[in-house]
């Protein structure tokens, strides 16, 4: 016959069920179910901990109720894990955000502004050939996305600057 093993925490065991609890120590969180680690990571792994709590629900260790009461999160932040989770399971926590691109300066537009930049033409002038807006050219002058090209200063026959004087 089987013997029954009653589930043994340590000391400072945060409980989240009756037989589920999370203790942290030297940087690392770690998840104890009965009496064995199931899992662990580092203490500022948001990402992780996320995906952890979430898998705890999904395979119905632990309501969104008790996750949220023992780690002090709200349960929108939980239903929001829980849905990713389901949706794309554990890579989804660790994929690159997605972001809208260029909405103005797409490459084509990009490209013809640079090649008028390059022919002197002023960022003003641009804007009202190419229906933009003369602030975006310049943020994007100043982000070093264009680049205006130097002034040149004509030189005479003398050797002379346009700048200097005789």
């Amino acid at each position: 016959m089987p013997q029954l093993q009653l589930p043994i925490f340590p000391k400072g065991m945060t409980m989240i069920t009756a037989n589920l609890g999370v203790t942290i120590r030297d940087g690392a969180v770690t998840y104890i179910y009965g009496n064995l680690p199931i899992f662990s990571h580092h203490v500022d792994d948001i990402i992780t901990f996320r995906m952890i709590t979430s898998q705890l629900y999904v395979n119905g260790s632990a309501t969104q109720a008790e996750i949220c009461q023992a780690f002090g999160v709200s349960r929108i932040s939980v239903k929001r894990s829980v849905k990713l989770y389901r949706e794309k399971g554990i890579a989804g926590f660790y994929e690159e955000p997605h972001r809208r691109g260029p909405a103005v300066l797409t490459p084509d537009v990009f490209s013809k502004v640079q090649d008028m930049l390059d022919d002197e033409q002023s960022i003003p002038g641009i804007a009202r050939e190419l229906d933009l807006k003369a602030n975006t050219l310049r943020k994007a002058v100043s982000a070093g996305k264009l680049h205006k090209p130097q002034k040149k200063t004509p030189v005479y026959s003398d050797g002379r600057r346009n700048n200097q004087q005789k």
